[in-house]
């Protein structure tokens, strides 16, 4: 009962030891973790396309739920950089960032990716998630790393930029508008941020940096009225042609909401259809047809709203005092003369909400986080649309595993100080239940983090308490402080993005794998090149480096190394090619490098008769098997016909290093008989010593290779001090 009790719950085996001295420390790096998790979550949901309170809602449940049913006491969850950069990336083509529909698609992506991770949990699949290789990962987290860094590069300089196809034509235009339109306080801001952070990092890594950096700013805010707004009626806009852009724009933005909300009718009435009529029904054919119509002219009308936003971004208004107290704007150049203006440079917000009608709102200062809904998130089921799920699967499975194996990476580096003993199934599980619970909660996707789970480890965290305690913090954030967030500077949300992705930058991984590897070199800058070419599509970059390696994989095991052995000066047998040892002519020692199975059967088999025909005084032929530990039907097919074929020509052959599973192989398959046990050797030295007089008689060979030492050459005899004396030899 007891052994069933903590394998559902792991959080038991806490209480076994706990007392005050944990309590304490679990407390105070519950708190400081809190501390930094809370602006940081805020800043990953501006980077995921959220409002910024949903990475509240975000850092609520799923630090504590991730804790109770994970495996590691250490590891903090919530939101990360990376996951939320891949949920606006799948997001962005379905529907416009920060809106209704949005907000409920990355919800249901964070249920979607719970699911996944559990499931592959319960079921014991976490190997899964090698097929993510160290060098894509490592080239897709350096790519995403400096996507992430140069997508807040708006926000620092206090430009507004239209996203473009390419994250890098986007980035373009950045640079090109900061030169010209950066708003200066909002970029010192961002700088007095930095350099905040920065120094106390350097002071004492414990000081909660970040919080201090909002704490300053935010009061700097407020008491300099850095956020200067003002909500104008229309008729306030002096300006037929910029109301004519807001009326377009206003029923632009209507327009496509209309036909994203078609579409996504239409997509979840296909499966019903396809059940109804059959998949290849007119009526099926007809309704696809009709969404892919609806794709298109929802693209148009995109390009459309995009044409205007630009427009209006562009336009800068010069603000007239009334006598009534109101305002009267002229664009910027065109106000009347003689007419006193208020010397503030005003602009549109257009964001990505919509504008014109009755009222907008005009911008003279920076941008801060504006008011965050105060009280805990609504409790309920994500709303789940069997179309729009399905076409979200692959981007999710993408997370889960991306998430997952970042989450086990840092468990596992965590594990290696503490001594803890980690179920990477289980942390699967622990992590599926926390993004599940989230998406109850209007959270979206989480992983674990490796500054704020540095940061719980450096407090002195002794069981996962710490999470459940650093999740009542988020509580009594979002129940009582949050209108204290209100005047923080979006320009420190984005320093804070910026400085949290410094770490993921790792230009050695890069050395270090093709040091290993060549090709693991190539496959890590291959998919850090796609990435960056193809974001925002993340998945295209990740997908790329998967299938290369896949390939190189399939391409390694179909052409499997194989080397002719002689003796070296140790007394081991050695590739003859690479040290430069003579062969013997008579006996060929084969070394086969790789399992035999039906993908690399032929290339042995040719490889084989290659060495026949280019070995006139050949007799014997043996085969190296240490490294074979998988034998399928195929393998053991083509080792029965070539004993066969090699014998019928006059040649002998025999096998060293077969291990007892390969060994039962042969004897289910009655290939042992066939080959004889007497020509089945447990290593290379035992079958030389057996095999020598009998291939060497009235030969013509005065020393072999097999035997001694002979380099191309020279003939080099280890003496009995293994000192080498080097003679002149046969060639």
């Amino acid at each position: 009962m007891v052994t069933t009790i903590k394998k559902i719950f792991p959080c038991s085996a806490w209480f076994e030891h706990y007392g005050s001295a944990q309590v304490r420390s679990d407390l105070i790096a519950g708190i400081t973790v809190a501390l930094v998790l809370i602006p940081q979550s805020m800043a990953y949901a501006k980077l995921a396309g959220l409002p910024v309170y949903y990475g509240l809602y975000a850092a609520f449940l799923p630090p504590m739920i991730a804790a109770v049913f994970g495996s590691s006491y250490q590891l903090a969850t919530g939101p990360v950089a990376v996951v939320s950069l891949m949920t606006a990336a799948a997001l962005e083509p379905l529907a416009t960032a920060g809106s209704q529909g949005f907000i409920a698609y990355a919800i249901l992506i964070a249920f979607l990716v719970g699911i996944i991770q559990l499931l592959l949990g319960l079921f014991k699949l976490g190997l899964v998630v090698n097929f993510l290789s160290h060098p894509v990962v490592n080239g897709f987290t350096n790519a995403a790393a400096l996507i992430i860094a140069t997508s807040q590069l708006p926000s620092i300089f206090g430009v507004d930029v239209e996203n473009r196809a390419h994250h890098y034509e986007t980035v373009y235009d950045t640079i090109r508008m900061s030169l010209t339109g950066t708003h200066l306080p909002t970029l010192g801001l961002a700088a007095l941020a930095f350099a905040i952070m920065i120094l106390l990092r350097r002071i004492n890594p414990r000081i909660p940096n970040v919080l201090v950096a909002v704490v300053v700013t935010t009061l700097i805010s407020w008491t300099t009225g850095f956020e200067r707004t003002y909500t104008a009626g229309t008729a306030q806009i002096a300006s037929p042609e910029v109301q004519r852009l807001l009326a377009g724009y206003t029923a632009a933005m209507d327009s496509a909401d209309r036909s994203m909300n078609e579409r996504t009718l239409l997509g979840s009435g296909v499966a019903a259809k396809e059940k109804q009529f059959g998949r290849r029904s007119s009526e099926v054919m007809e309704q696809k047809y009709q969404i892919a119509l609806l794709n298109l002219r929802i693209e148009e009308q995109k390009k459309q709203i995009r044409r205007i936003r630009e427009e209006l971004r562009a336009v800068r208004f010069a603000g007239v005092r009334q006598a009534d107290g109101s305002m009267l704007f002229f664009v910027a150049g065109s106000v009347p003369a003689g007419t006193r203006v208020d010397g503030t440079r005003w602009r549109i917000k257009t964001g990505n909400q919509r504008i014109g009608g009755q009222t907008i709102t005009l911008a003279g200062g920076g941008a801060v986080v504006g008011s965050i809904p105060a009280g805990l998130p609504a409790f309920k089921l994500p709303h789940i649309d069997a179309g729009v799920a399905f076409g979200l699967l692959p981007i999710a499975a993408i997370i889960s595993l991306l998430g997952f194996m970042e989450a086990i990476s840092i468990a596992k580096a965590m594990a290696a100080k503490t001594g803890q003993r980690l179920d990477p199934n289980q942390e699967l599980i622990g992590q599926g239940v926390a993004n599940i619970a989230g998406s109850f909660s209007q959270g979206y996707a989480v992983s674990g983090s490796f500054s704020r789970s540095a940061v719980n480890l450096q407090a002195g965290a002794a069981t996962g308490m710490s999470s459940v305690f650093t999740s009542i913090v988020v509580l009594i954030s979002l129940l009582f402080f949050t209108p204290l967030l209100y005047y923080l500077p979006q320009s420190v949300l984005a320093a804070i993005i910026m400085m949290a992705v410094v770490n993921l930058v790792n230009v050695k991984s890069f050395v270090h794998a093709w040091q290993a590897q060549k090709y693991d070199g190539i496959i890590a800058v291959v998919t850090f090149v796609c990435t960056l070419v193809f974001a925002p599509s993340l998945d295209i970059g990740i997908m790329t480096g998967v299938a290369l390696s896949l390939i190189l994989f399939l391409l390694r095991t179909m052409n499997p190394d194989i080397a002719m052995l002689s003796k070296y000066t140790d007394g081991t047998y050695r590739n003859s090619r690479r040290f430069n040892l003579a062969q013997c002519r008579h006996i060929a020692v084969i070394r086969f490098n790789r399992s035999l199975f039906f993908s690399n059967v032929n290339y042995l088999e040719e490889k084989i008769l290659n060495v026949v025909s280019s070995m006139p005084e050949l007799r014997h032929i043996v085969i190296v098997a240490n490294a074979i530990n998988e034998l399928d039907a195929s393998g053991e097919e083509t080792l029965s016909l070539m004993v066969s074929r090699l014998r019928e020509a006059g040649y002998d052959i025999s096998f060293s290093g077969f291990n007892d599973a390969i060994l039962d192989v042969l004897r289910r398959t009655h290939l042992y008989e066939k080959i004889g046990e007497d020509h089945l050797f447990r290593n290379v030295a035992f079958a030389i010593d057996r095999l020598y007089e009998s291939t060497h008689t009235n030969t013509g060979e005065r020393e072999c290779p097999l035997i001694k030492v002979c380099f191309k050459g020279l003939e080099v005899t280890p003496d009995i001090k293994h000192r080498s004396v080097i003679t002149e030899g046969p060639g």
